[in-house]
């Protein structure tokens, strides 16, 4: 017996083959109200960030299969500062595995690079801005 498909994933198909329509316009086509719409576009992006990480952490045990290492960079103050890799990973690369928007990949960058840049209190003060910024946003 066919298993039934989820409803959040008609609605991720629908959003994946109609990228350009308005909520609204989904919602109609759907045939379901504009909050149900929006609890299942919260219950996507939570799927496609989880399958976001198993994507990275499968590319990652690959790699050590392999035996190759992880990423092959080279010394690169622009593109790689060696600040960015410290303890394995760059920051951008846990960032984007997150799924963090710009305020919060701020907030781990800073904070990660503190100790490895030169100037950690300045870097701690720009995080605490950025996290700051964050914060007010959910009072707006």
């Amino acid at each position: 017996m066919a298993r039934p498909i989820a409803k959040v994933q008609i609605v991720r198909d629908y959003i994946k083959k109609h990228p350009k329509q308005k909520p609204a316009q989904v919602a109609k086509a759907l045939g379901m109200s504009a909050q149900s719409l929006y609890k299942y576009r919260s219950q996507i992006k939570k799927i496609e960030t989880r399958e976001h990480e198993v994507a990275y952490v499968k590319t990652r045990m690959q790699a050590r299969e392999r035996e190759l290492p992880i990423t092959m960079i080279e010394e690169d103050s622009v593109n790689h500062p060696a600040h960015y890799k410290v303890g394995g990973i760059e920051t951008i690369d846990f960032i984007e595995a997150k799924g963090l928007n710009y305020n919060l990949g701020n907030v781990v960058k800073y904070i990660t690079r503190s100790d490895h840049k030169g100037n950690r209190e300045e870097d701690l003060k720009k995080a605490r801005w950025y996290l700051d910024r964050e914060i007010m946003k959910q009072h707006i």
